[in-house]
């Protein structure tokens, strides 16, 4: 048999032996998400591995939304493919590069999709799993030993750090260039989140605001500031601040609405009489208490807290207490307002039949508290930074393959950057706050810290907090009816979700990678505080439930209640001021327009805290609304169905919410799921 023959014959039998897989890569539609580099594949299966093959777009390029193909031939089946190994080239141009998924043909016609959504910048190998959802104790001896690879690297990329003793840790990055690129604003986040906040500080700068340390000489200049930046909410509020019963609306349906709360007995400290609201209540204070129609808002927290000292001026913060009545027409309104936790002589019981600016300036005192409250506790920390704890102790211990992952990597979305932001910007020592806010300095870390010590499981979770405060049944409260309907529609996806991967106690008990991930949110955003009542371990799956749905609606509902509108509510500065540059009045009938003119914050303060607000109450273009999840992380039928069913209930409430709305002069809008992101993005 001569030479030609023989290589003819094992080309032949070659060709009957060998098996070819069909790979297509997908990249993500997104402003530079295509590369210019050679990308290289690799196919991983329990009965062997392929050579690395070129997809064939790489030796052009591959563009973003295009779909780049090879062919991987290889000797014999692979067997259960389980990897897809990626391999990008670092030319002169290093690009990065965002592949959505690879879906694999196998030669009996059998498709599995590899989901990557990373950006992949650097020339190591990069490996991601089948898309089947698998906890590590289904999970076979390769899996299991990529599964501890990317925790292991990832704990390298998401350290914790304490950034002030005695709250939530967070990110070990001071700047948005050490976060992780899967973690960063894209491109167009980037870009206009810059334009926002030039064009805000640009028109001030122009009109010669922002350094003026003047103090406003008539209320109505301040509605020229911004008049190319209004929202029809925030005209409403600069024309009805002073009126009693849109000051209590707004402890309903403002951006603080979980303060207020039943009071059953006045606290020792604030001695209202009957006397004092004879003129305003239809009974008694104790009968008015008998029927639920009297409210307290307390701001002890804010007692005895240093505050901050602007251009060499000494700033008021005060902590004061609010009674409010719910009138027979279902209006709440202040009834009596104490601005100073001790009572005494100098600290008068401030009455609706006061004079005018008596009672005016009052509110302002706690409008003011309020600002202080609602940024550092109820929007700073039990939202912003407790996001970034669960999706710190996300990425250090759950691996892409779990279904845990799968369904909160979405919920995590520009968490870590805004935050990142945040702590650069805003309460750094040159940051907004201490610039431009009465707790600026040290009375924003005693605030935090006093806001961390009582926070509770409990109050994280809507149905509980509603209930704690006793605030089930009052009228015209939509921040708790959307609120709850919405908590309901996460509660029962999540549980249908987890309940189709954990069919009981045993699996959550043996999931030791669950387990590492509720540890780490104990110990690093609880600070192992048993009072709390947050979890340590996780030992039944209604457990699990509960958690990850306070988690979801932590970063999603309850965030865009308490950030949507804080320019609406918060741009007319005298209905929110950010400080306060004289103490308040020690007795009655010392008040004037003039002595309220002089206690608001100065104009440079006032413009560049408007500024502020509308930066962070703008929606980026690239905004994901809660139940959207354009990733497809999930691929099997049952969770891809659930999201599908998440999505009408999502609907059904947005649809309620406008009808409601048509036929209310002040419409609530944040708790609308098309108007709810996913995440802590802003």
């Amino acid at each position: 048999m001569n030479f030609v023959i023989m290589v003819r014959i094992l080309l032949d039998t070659l060709q009957t032996t060998m098996v070819t897989y069909q790979v297509k890569v997908q990249t993500v539609c997104l402003l530079e998400a295509d590369t210019l580099n050679k990308v290289y594949i690799q196919l991983v299966g329990a009965d062997g591995q392929s050579e690395f093959q070129l997809l064939e777009a790489t030796k052009v390029s591959i563009l973003g939304g295009t779909v780049s193909k090879v062919s991987v031939s290889c000797g014999a089946s692979l067997g259960k493919l389980l990897l897809v190994n990626v391999k990008k080239e670092r030319n002169i141009v290093n690009d990065s590069w965002f592949p959505a998924h690879a879906e694999v043909t196998s030669p009996e016609g059998l498709s599995v999709c590899f989901p990557i959504y990373c950006w992949i910048s650097d020339g190591a190998i990069h490996s991601f799993r089948a898309g089947e959802a698998l906890r590590i104790f289904e999970d076979h001896a390769l899996g299991l030993q990529n599964r501890q690879q990317e925790v292991n690297i990832r704990k390298e990329q998401f350290r914790w750090k304490v950034y002030l003793e005695g709250i939530p840790h967070c990110m070990e990055a001071d700047t948005p260039a050490e976060i992780p690129d899967n973690f960063q604003f894209s491109p167009v986040k980037k870009t206009e989140f810059a334009l926002t906040a030039a064009s805000g500080l640009v028109e001030i700068n122009l009109k010669g605001y922002a350094s003026s340390t003047e103090n406003w000489g008539d209320l109505e200049d301040i509605r020229n500031v911004f008049r190319n930046k209004t929202t029809p909410m925030a005209e409403y509020v600069s024309h009805n601040w002073k009126d009693d019963g849109f000051f209590g609306y707004q402890y309903l349906n403002g951006i603080n609405p979980i303060l207020i709360r039943q009071c059953k007995s006045l606290p020792d400290n604030f001695p209202v009489t009957d006397a004092m609201v004879a003129s305003i209540l239809q009974g008694s204070l104790r009968e008015e208490m008998e029927k639920g129609n009297i409210f307290l808002c307390d701001y002890k927290r804010l007692d005895g807290v240093k505050a901050n000292t602007i251009n060499g001026v000494q700033q008021f913060l005060m902590a004061p207490l609010v009674l409010f009545h719910k009138t027979s027409g279902d209006k709440m309104k202040p009834v009596a307002i104490q601005l100073k936790q001790v009572p005494a002589e100098d600290n008068p019981i401030f009455l609706p039949t006061d004079s005018e600016y008596d009672w005016l300036l009052a509110k302002i005192f706690v409008r003011g508290a309020d600002f202080n409250e609602h940024q550092l506790n109820v929007h700073l920390l039990r939202t912003h930074l407790l996001a970034e704890v669960f999706a710190m102790a996300l990425m250090r211990n759950i691996p892409m393959v779990h279904p845990l992952y799968k369904l909160l990597i979405l919920h995590t979305r520009y968490t870590m950057q805004i935050n990142v932001m945040a702590r650069q910007l805003l309460i750094s020592e040159d940051g907004a706050f201490p610039q431009f806010v009465a707790s600026g300095g040290e009375g924003m870390v005693e605030i935090l810290r006093r806001s961390m010590a009582s926070i509770t499981y409990s109050s994280l979770c809507l149905p509980e907090e509603i209930s704690q405060r006793g605030m089930e049944t009052v009228p015209n409260y939509f921040y708790r009816d959307d609120g709850l309907r919405l908590w309901g529609i996460i509660n029962r996806f999540v549980e249908k979700v987890l309940k189709f991967y954990y069919k009981n106690d045993t699996e959550v008990e043996q999931d030791t990678e669950l387990q590492a991930w509720i540890a780490d949110i104990y110990q690093h955003g609880f600070l192992s505080r048993e009072s709390s009542g947050i979890p340590q371990r996780f030992s039944r799956v209604d457990e699990v439930i509960k958690f990850v749905t306070m988690v979801i609606f932590t970063g999603s509902g309850q965030h865009a209640a308490v950030n949507s509108g804080q320019y609406d509510y918060d741009a007319w500065l005298p209905n929110s001021p950010t400080t306060l540059q004289r103490p308040p009045p020690t007795k009655k009938g010392t008040s004037s327009q003039e002595v309220m003119l002089a206690t608001l914050p100065t104009v440079g303060i006032t413009v560049n805290g408007m500024a502020v607000e509308w930066l962070l109450s703008k929606q980026s273009s690239d905004f994901i609304a809660l139940g959207c999840y354009p990733q497809k992380h999930f691929t099997e039928e049952t969770p891809r169905s659930l999201i599908k069913e998440f999505q009408e209930e999502l609907k059904k409430l947005s649809e309620s919410i406008q009808e409601r709305n048509q036929s209310l002069d002040l419409q609530y809008s944040y708790m609308d799921p098309a108007l709810v992101e996913n995440s802590v993005t802003i």
